[in-house]
């Protein structure tokens, strides 16, 4: 059992899904939990599941491609936590579209939300953790940013950024002993996919070696993985959690 207690964290779009199944297992292993999410009902929503579990929360709510508003986040997350230990940028969104058709306000959208935001934390996070000469830094990535996926041009473009960020930040940062990795989920079980009829979910889950979905937890896992001292060794790596899609 991963043990995170006298841990601080950060989860960005931690008020459903994936974000919130990251912020849970993280207080699970014992660490102390901040929840960022655009929706303050659900950023609250989410922070009382996390006290329930017995770990300290803290709901924040900021639209965290907004260089003004990610300041003032961090400005009341200090004012609740001492120190941070682990930042996850998880916030994300989709505006899929064939090229020809996509709309350029979705293009900015989505690369604001997704790979900007991750930069305007990073930036926040970087004085902090260089000052306690520690932390880890966790970027939501996905393997459309790895392998591509049709419709998907601007949700691709903006994680294989994310990739790219990762792994620049690794160098910048590793001699201050903070580690910054990427766990790119593959096809994830969400309130997305359960909309999917069954043929397509067939069609998903055919081109997956171990034939089935995973789960927000498997992500998780990998993020507490990632976010502990067990880690300690592994810097501007990206983990894939796809169950062998690209491998």
């Amino acid at each position: 059992m991963i043990d995170l207690t006298g841990k601080n964290a950060l989860v960005t779009g931690a008020g459903r899904g994936i974000g919130k199944e990251i912020a849970l297992s993280l207080a699970r292993a014992g660490a102390h939990v901040a929840l960022c999410d655009i929706d303050p009902d659900s950023a609250q929503t989410a922070a009382a599941d996390v006290e329930s579990v017995g770990s300290k929360a803290l709901a924040l709510s900021a639209n965290v491609s907004d260089a003004g508003e990610v300041k003032e986040m961090f400005s009341s997350y200090f004012s609740g936590f001492e120190t941070l230990d682990i930042l996850v940028n998880n916030a994300g969104i989709t505006r899929d579209s064939l090229i020809m058709r996509l709309k350029e306000e979705h293009w900015d959208a989505v690369l604001n939300v997704n790979l900007k935001s991750a930069y305007l934390c990073c930036k926040e996070a970087a004085r902090p953790m260089m000052k306690a000469r520690g932390g880890k830094i966790i970027n939501i990535a996905s393997v459309v940013g790895i392998m591509g996926n049709a419709g998907q041009v601007n949700y691709a473009a903006s994680k294989a950024g994310l990739i790219g960020l990762t792994k620049t930040l690794a160098r910048e940062f590793a001699s201050r002993a903070i580690n910054v990795n990427a766990v790119a989920p593959g096809f994830i079980q969400t309130a997305m996919t359960d909309k999917l009829s069954d043929s397509d979910k067939e069609r998903l889950t055919n081109q997956i070696p171990m034939s089935l979905l995973g789960s927000p937890q498997d992500v998780a896992n990998a993020v507490v993985f990632l976010g502990s001292s067990l880690s300690g060794y592994i810097t501007g790596q990206v983990l894939t959690v796809d169950g062998g899609l690209v491998m």
